[in-house]
């Protein structure tokens, strides 16, 4: 998936290369295409694009310095972390330089007295944790690609995880960000408090997928660890009786740590690959965990028990010790990579719906596997209703690729049908971006592009991402006064 190429900018090549080398040292400029490779695409692999270079800065200054380089030139640039990205979010252009922000790995401080952490955007999600486990402490969100994924990414797709139903998705779990702006200004937003005064700018830039700047700093909230949490595994002959005990779980008062749902498909290809011990003869599992104080998660397991029964429950397990408790979430940790055993291809979808729809949705992608002749595997976040299906196909038999596009874009048309949203935690990027006029009007789209351009009014910052056409500001009635001075001073204005 490609914008169209600016030729201007591929004759230049060579001189924006020079330049870039010139600003960052060493081995922080990448122009053979052989080591640009690599970078082509993210986790989205459906799409791929060879970058006109890659830029690997190792300090504030030197990505400053890249930035206004590029802004003054008018190059787009493509920010990037891990690549864990599952819906485009990093995917390069052949006319823009990527800047992968993985030299920033520093964890720079912890405060356990304010329960703070301040890190790099490089730092992976679970060396958070682990940097302040021997204390007690974690870093709440946690997505499946935690020990890969890097927070500056998490930051730029407000990433959630399996525990974010009762600890929030990352834009909870960040206080405070600092930031180089497209031209090359430094901005920071929030800090290591509570909250700060003026407008919400954190949580504009948290999940705003790296188009209005790149985030050079994170400060992030660590919780204490609980004192005992338990999970219980839970077997159905349903998806939607399933789907019904989630519903009522929460109807009654009850917020889990986290509580998954996996269809059989899912289920035996997790089990074939982990070994935990999973149902398989089920048609849905959940796993539920409750964690507290041990005598309130006592009390909350016979009434998780007690709901699942009264759903018509087949089976219910629940761990007795924390090797087993972690077992259990082994499986669905592993569920992306195990499906991937089963097809030579997925397309893992990403949409929200309101937890009462769990079982219409459920029963609604059963008819679309159908309709369009694929397969598919459904691993939920099922207490925050944000769903994970995963397409199977073969990208080596025409058509097939794009039938199983056609088959997403269906299933999120749905949960916004039922009153959800497009996506849950993995962002819009490319794969969403032309279903954005399905949730939104023509007003709300130009009222989200005002707020970029207010950020970076050339859309030169990771251009060709969640807007389904691009629009310049100028032709929004915006004009662009620096340093005081109109442009065009001379002409009339009424």
């Amino acid at each position: 998936m490609q914008l169209d190429v600016d030729q201007s900018i591929i004759a230049r090549r060579d001189a924006i290369v020079a330049a870039l080398k010139a600003i960052v040292p060493g081995e922080g400029v990448i122009d053979a295409e052989v080591g640009r490779r690599p970078y082509e695409s993210d986790a989205f692999t459906a799409y791929a694009n060879l970058p006109l270079v890659v830029v690997l800065p190792s300090t504030v200054g030197e990505l400053q310095a890249v930035l206004k380089y590029c802004h003054a030139q008018g190059v787009k640039v493509v920010p990037r972390g891990a690549g864990t990205s599952l819906s485009g979010g990093a995917l390069p252009l052949q006319d823009a330089v990527l800047v992968s922000m993985m030299k920033f790995n520093r964890i720079k401080k912890i405060d356990f007295e304010n329960r703070v952490a301040v890190v790099e955007p490089g730092v992976t999600n679970a060396a958070i944790s682990r940097a302040v486990d021997a204390a007690g402490f974690y870093y709440a969100p946690d997505p499946s690609s935690q020990i890969a994924c890097s927070i500056g990414g998490n930051v730029a797709e407000n990433s959630g995880g399996v525990h974010c139903l009762k600890y929030g998705l990352t834009t909870n779990n960040v206080l405070g960000v600092e930031m180089v702006l497209m031209d090359g200004e430094i901005v920071r937003l929030g800090g290591a408090f509570l909250d700060s005064e003026g407008f919400d700018l954190l949580g504009l830039v948290v999940g705003s997928e790296g188009m209005l700047g790149v985030v050079t700093e994170v400060t992030v909230r660590l919780l204490r660890k609980p004192e005992c949490a338990r999970a219980l595994l839970v077997a159905f002959d349903s998806s939607e009786a399933a789907g019904a005990c989630v519903a009522d779980v929460i109807a009654a008062g009850i917020i889990p740590g986290g509580m998954e749902m996996m269809d059989n498909p899912a289920i035996q290809a997790a089990e074939d690959f982990v070994e935990a011990g999973y149902p398989r003869e089920a048609e849905a599992m959940l796993i539920v965990e409750l964690d507290g104080p041990p005598v309130e998660v006592d009390h909350l397991v016979g009434l998780v028990e007690a709901i699942a029964v009264k759903r018509g429950a087949t089976q219910c397990r629940v761990s007795t010790s924390e090797a087993e408790r972690l077992v259990f979430w082994a499986g669905r940790k592993a569920a992306f990579p195990a499906v991937g055993r089963i097809s030579p291809d997925y397309l893992c979808m990403d949409g929200t719906i309101p937890r009462k729809e769990l079982p219409k949705v459920l029963a609604g992608i059963t008819e679309l596997s159908k309709r369009h002749g694929l397969r598919v595997a459904n691993v939920f976040h099922a207490g925050d209703g944000n769903l994970h299906p995963l397409i199977l196909y073969d990208a080596n038999k025409p058509g097939e690729l794009r039938a199983a596009e056609d088959f997403g874009a269906d299933i999120l048309r749905l949960c916004v049908e039922v009153g959800g949203v497009l996506t849950g935690e993995h962002g819009v990027g490319v794969e969403k971006r032309d279903l954005m006029p399905e949730m939104f009007d023509e007003i709300d789209l130009d009222q989200q592009i005002r707020v970029k351009c207010a950020f970076d009014e050339k859309l030169l910052l990771n251009p060709g991402k969640v807007f389904p056409t691009l629009h310049r500001c100028a032709e929004m009635g915006f004009m662009h006064v620096k340093g005081g001075a109109l442009p065009f001073p001379d002409l009339p204005r009424f």
